[in-house]
């Protein structure tokens, strides 16, 4: 039963993580960027105001790529990076627990692992990632004659 449903198992992992980081991306903009190049320069990010963009516009558009399936192996990995700064500069010093305040590692942590798990075995299926390679196969059987573009 379960391998009938296998291939939809990183779908709802790449929607929430996607919404999860379209979502942070956004806020660091409505709330005025300069709030966010404000907190980044008070925890000593380097070149704060060039940061503060570079970081919401990664977690918009890997959030989009994510969601759309596209390009996941990079975009999880930058965004892997994204999470371990953040959790060494904001949250690992207020221990694991998301509960406590301000919150722990631990939501970083699960987006991390998400993210592995992404990177480890790709964005699946009703992905673009899953279209590229089916057309790259394709191509491919075309070329060798093996496709139905091939002599037959």
């Amino acid at each position: 039963m379960f391998e009938k449903w296998s291939s939809y198992a990183m779908m709802p992992i790449r929607l929430i993580l996607g919404f999860g980081f379209l979502y942070h991306g956004v806020t660091k903009f409505t709330g005025g960027i300069e709030n966010t190049v404000g907190f980044f320069d008070s925890i000593g990010i380097p070149a704060a105001g060039l940061m503060a963009w570079v970081v919401a516009l990664l977690e918009i558009f890997g959030g989009l790529a994510l969601i759309a399936g596209a390009f996941v192996g990079v975009v999880s990995l930058l965004l892997i990076i994204n999470m371990l700064v953040a959790m060494f500069t904001v949250h690992l010093p207020n221990g694991f627990n998301f509960m406590n305040q301000p919150p722990g590692a631990e939501v970083n942590l699960l987006y991390i692992a998400g993210l592995v798990a992404l990177m480890l075995t790709g964005a699946g299926i009703m992905s673009v990632d899953e279209m590229r390679k089916g057309k790259a196969s394709d191509a491919a059987m075309d070329k060798t004659g093996g496709g139905s573009g091939g002599p037959g």
